[in-house]
This record gives C-alpha cells, sequence and structure tokens, in this order.
C-alpha cells in the first residue's frame, strides 16, 4: 500500500545504473536464499504506471557464482537463480563458478586461497564486463 520501501528504491536505482550484475550467492536448503529472492523481487515492481515493466532487469547481463560449504559448492542454488533472472529478462552467461567448502577455501583477509578459484573468478568477472558492453552498444 505504501509503494517500494527506500532500501528497494534504492536497490533498484543500483541495477538500472548498472549494465551488468555479478551475483555471488550463498545455497541455502538447495536453493537462493530469501533474502536474494526478495530483494529481486521487490526490484522488480514498477514504480509508476509509465514505468516498463522489470525496468531494471530486462536486457542485463549476469554472471554467477556461489560458495556453500557443501561438496557442490551452492550449485543447486544457481540453477534456481539462473532460472529466476531468465525469467526477468536478463541474460545470464553460461559460465559460472562454484566454490566448495567455503569454511576452509578464504583466508583471513577474504581472498580466495586457491589461486586456480581466484583465476576462475577473475575470468567470470572479466566476461561480464565484456558480455555487458557488447549489450551496450547494441
Amino acid at each position: 500500500a505504501s509503494g517500494l520501501p527506500a532500501g528497494a528504491k534504492e536497490f533498484k536505482a543500483l541495477l538500472r545504473a548498472s549494465d551488468g550484475f555479478l551475483i555471488a550467492s550463498p545455497e541455502y536448503n538447495s536453493s537462493v536464499t530469501g533474502a536474494l529472492k526478495n530483494a529481486i523481487d521487490w526490484a522488480s515492481r514498477s514504480e509508476t504506471d509509465d514505468e516498463p515493466p522489470l525496468a531494471a532487469y530486462r536486457g542485463k547481463a549476469a554472471a554467477l557464482f556461489s560458495a556453500s560449504p557443501g561438496a557442490l559448492g551452492g550449485l543447486r542454488g544457481l540453477v534456481h537463480l539462473r532460472a529466476i533472472l531468465g525469467n526477468i529478462g536478463v541474460h545470464v552467461l553460461p559460465d559460472q563458478v562454484c566454490i566448495s567448502t567455503a569454511h576452509e577455501a578464504f583466508a583471513d583477509d577474504g581472498s580466495l586461497k586457491d589461486e586456480r578459484k581466484t583465476r576462475q573468478v577473475a575470468a567470470l568477472a572479466r566476461k561480464l564486463v565484456e558480455f555487458a558492453a557488447k549489450l551496450s552498444d547494441g
């Protein structure tokens, strides 16, 4: 009844100003977290009658990665996230990175201990930037 909460409006403005999204998502019970799903849903709402549907998402690019203490590294949650984003018009890159045994994967400073995974995350971010640039040029 009161429209979008202030935090949702701020989040939506950030999404609208971006060409793409690099989303790091944990896995909760084989899916996305409730907080992430709620954020996506709030930002999907139109604020005015003349605002195009899904204005924060349509035609944008996204890359996904996850971390989980389990052996699959959050993979099952990314399947759901990919479907959600695809259904609201986001072009999701096919590549993704999953960090398994997350409770052991990070150093005290927050960096990944495994240099190979660090390179994979960096490569995914580069691909996202390149793809988003192509979408915004076209």
